[in-house]
């Protein structure tokens, strides 16, 4: 569970630094989403850790990050990885301009999570006219990973 939620916050801080997006807020949110994705990745409530940009004036969705949670990896793997070229090279394609952009971090859980101090319940930003890119697994540790995926306009 370490594993992959430090991997997983580490691939998150990758893609809005490889964006051009100011790391500053993950990084001032770090305790927080660390408590909620270890808290409900150990009870197994968490399904997607999403990561929105939009522009803020308009709370318009600009692109869009998913990391779905999957529980089923191989249970005899013993090894742990991270593919953050996998990472790298899409964000090459989804073509994300952060010029006047903010994100925000948000899950999506299964009911009756427990509850986790500095988080708060939120409505995801639409969708409408994007297409979702999958990347594949790119978080592994026996069997718990996160597969990736981007939205983008076509």
């Amino acid at each position: 569970v370490t594993f992959v939620t430090d991997k997983m916050l580490a691939s998150l801080r990758r893609i809005i630094v490889w964006s051009g997006l100011d790391p500053n807020k993950l990084l001032a949110s770090w305790s927080a989403l660390e408590a909620g994705i270890t808290a409900w990745l150990t009870s197994g409530h968490l399904k997607t850790v999403v990561l929105e940009v939009y522009r803020p004036a308009t709370w318009s969705l600009i692109g869009r990050w998913d990391f779905e949670i999957d529980y089923s990896l191989r249970d005899d793997a013993v090894e742990m990885w991270l593919d953050a070229d996998a990472i790298k090279n899409a964000i090459a394609k989804c073509g994300l301009d952060p010029a006047r952009c903010n994100y925000r971090i948000i899950v999506d859980n299964l009911p009756g999570r427990p509850y986790v101090a500095g988080w708060s319940s939120a409505t995801f930003l639409s969708t409408d006219g994007f297409v979702r890119h999958c990347v594949g697994t790119t978080i592994g540790a026996n069997s718990l990973g996160a597969r990736a995926g981007y939205w983008r306009r076509p």
